[in-house]
């Protein structure tokens, strides 16, 4: 429901809009300081500049445990068969996203913490210092981990947003709790530069917070307008390009209210492929962006391809 209220609040604007202005692709190569590499890829949205960073990517092993919750062994199987992936490994990738309005530098979470997010800057031709805002959409290891370095601050510069529910459920936790230890040390401190968002509230112009609860208690995606084009950071909407996709009622080890993870998953991704919005995902193969179809009861991430050669 919160969603539904989102959308209107969020893409009012945008309905009033000829339906191919708001359904053109809109990646294509950044014209200024344009990032082209393995771990740094810019796209021009509007007179945004958005470049995708990979902080890492690894491995992992049990991937129905992981993304096939309510699933059968023989459903699991076929659809990752149907997909030429296996079952049993999935590619696990983390990437953070900046976006340069022109006035501001906004970073969407901080990666691991194990230097990726510096390097990945680097390759963009940006360093930490010039980062004006950070943007926490949610609280998990992998998206606050880069916030500090050596104890002090990466982005010493920067400003903080998050959701009030995020913080606030994280930093109640006893010490011993994983995600509230790090919230501790690495959230904490900074809390005094931190502004807290509501769903439908504004980073800078042109960048709405959009309420998709479930993944964590304010799990926040972001809905990017510019001068008629339209892209959704969807954060952890989505853990997986096929899995998550294809069913998005199989449960996600990671989601903490699953009924309420796909709730969101079904009102975002049926939002983006009913309006052909484009969509950049943290866990989805680098570059992480690409456009999202129905497909019978679930939906199919159709990653960019030569979109970006603009």
């Amino acid at each position: 429901m919160t969603i539904n209220l989102t959308r209107r609040a969020a893409l009012g604007a945008a309905a009033a809009l000829p339906f191919a202005s708001a359904a053109a692709p809109v990646f294509a190569a950044g014209s200024d300081n344009k990032a082209n590499s393995t771990i740094a890829k810019s796209f021009q949205m509007g007179d945004f500049t958005v470049t995708t960073l990979l902080d890492g990517s690894l491995p992992r092993d049990g991937a129905q445990e992981i993304f096939g919750g309510g699933a059968s062994d023989e459903d699991f199987a076929k659809v990752s068969a149907d997909n030429f992936i296996s079952p049993d490994v999935a590619q696990f990738f983390f990437t953070p996203t900046l976006v340069n309005t022109g006035a501001e530098m906004v970073l969407f979470d901080t990666g691991l913490g194990q230097g990726g997010i510096q390097a990945a800057l680097a390759d963009a031709g940006v360093t930490p210092d010039q980062i004006d805002i950070v943007v926490l959409t949610h609280m998990h290891p992998d998206h606050i981990g880069g916030m500090t370095t050596d104890d002090a601050p990466t982005f010493p510069n920067a400003s903080y947003i998050t959701a009030a529910s995020e913080y606030d459920f994280w930093a109640a936790q006893e010490a011993g709790n994983r995600v509230g230890d790090l919230v501790a040390a690495k959230v904490t401190p900074l809390a005094e530069k931190m502004t807290f968002i509501e769903d439908g509230g504004d980073v800078v112009s042109g960048v709405t917070a959009m309420a998709a609860f479930g993944h964590t208690p304010g799990h926040m995606v972001y809905h990017l307008e510019s001068n008629g084009q339209r892209l959704i950071l969807t954060a952890d909407l989505a853990n997986h390009y096929v899995w998550s996709f294809a069913h998005p009622e199989w449960e996600v080890r990671f989601d903490m209210d699953k009924a309420a993870a796909t709730e969101s998953r079904r009102n975002v991704l049926g939002l983006l492929a009913a309006d052909k919005v484009p969509m950049i995902g943290y866990h989805m193969p680098f570059p992480a962006a690409g456009y999202v179809e129905s497909r019978g009861d679930g939906f199919r991430f159709v990653p960019v391809s030569y979109q970006m050669m603009g």
